[in-house]
């Protein structure tokens, strides 16, 4: 097991607040590594950022660079199968040492054409995959049903395709978290860790499905951890937050930076209870 973070943990470090563009804060891709870094993290996931796709080859190896001074490694995260789409990741997976590329399938995959587009764009890009030794993980999301995901990969038939396995995101979709861990451990290649919950809104009319600290929401992450590393011992479970706005910039950016850090803490404790003792 590795325990890393994500652009996703840090969301709103690099993002503006609600309607206020002009507050993007300066955080570039050398800062969101070194947080990482600082909090504990083996692996940081840069994961729909568009700073990744702008940067030339040069300045992603210096990146690679950077990260590998820190003890980091990088993993590339997009959306999308199409094979050209992919191709182009494939090639930033080489500039950034990354062994894994997390992206999703297009909501259209759950209609028949869409579906066999997916399955005929992962299945061009499967030699290149296999030839630079690189996973490809598809995402869980509410989109698309988990059963069409595990139909598309199945249908692809390759041990470097695989799923990114996040069963917060699929609550969305009225599916239970536990189903889903169960339906895709078998060919989970990435985790993604959140803890989620729901709460009464004002007035008590409705429900808010927010993020929460991890360890305090409804998440079962012994379950999702011991599902996942059975079939891949050494997968990289990376944090992801929800982390919900805080009415103000500072508030909300020092909030999500205390969640990282003990999401980080407890999956490094995860790790140490789960490594087997070194023999004398």
């Amino acid at each position: 097991m590795k325990v890393g973070t994500s652009t996703y943990a840090l969301f709103w470090t690099w993002h503006a607040g609600p309607g206020r563009s002009g507050d993007l804060p300066e955080t570039d891709l050398r800062g969101l590594v070194a947080r990482g870094a600082d909090d504990g993290a083996e692996v940081v996931q840069l994961c729909d950022h568009p700073d990744v796709e702008r940067q030339s080859p040069e300045q992603l190896r210096g990146l690679r660079s950077f990260a590998a001074e820190r003890g980091v490694c990088l993993e590339a995260g997009t959306r999308g199968v199409d094979a050209e789409h992919l191709d182009r990741w494939l090639d930033v997976c080489a500039a950034l040492g990354s062994p894994l590329l997390r992206s999703m399938l297009p909501a259209s995959a759950r209609d028949p054409e869409g579906f066999r587009a997916a399955v005929a764009g992962i299945t061009r890009v499967v030699p290149r995959l296999e030839d630079a030794g690189v996973d490809l993980a598809l995402e869980t999301y509410e989109q698309v049903p988990t059963g069409t995901l595990v139909d598309v990969v199945e249908a692809v038939g390759s041990d470097r395709v695989g799923i990114c396995l996040d069963p917060g995101n699929c609550v969305a979709a009225l599916e239970h978290p536990r189903d889903v861990v169960e339906r895709c451990a078998p060919h989970v290649r990435n985790v993604h860790v959140k803890d989620f919950g729901f709460s009464r809104q004002d007035g008590w009319v409705g429900f808010t499905y927010a993020g929460a600290p991890l360890g305090e929401g409804l998440l079962d992450l012994d379950h999702l951890l011991d599902a996942a590393l059975a079939v891949r011992p050494d997968v990289t479970c990376v944090v992801e937050q929800w982390v919900p706005w805080q009415g103000d910039a500072a508030a909300t950016r020092e909030t999500e930076a205390a969640w990282n850090a003990r999401s980080l803490a407890v999956l490094t404790a995860q790790q140490r209870r789960r490594t087997p003792a070194l023999a004398p």
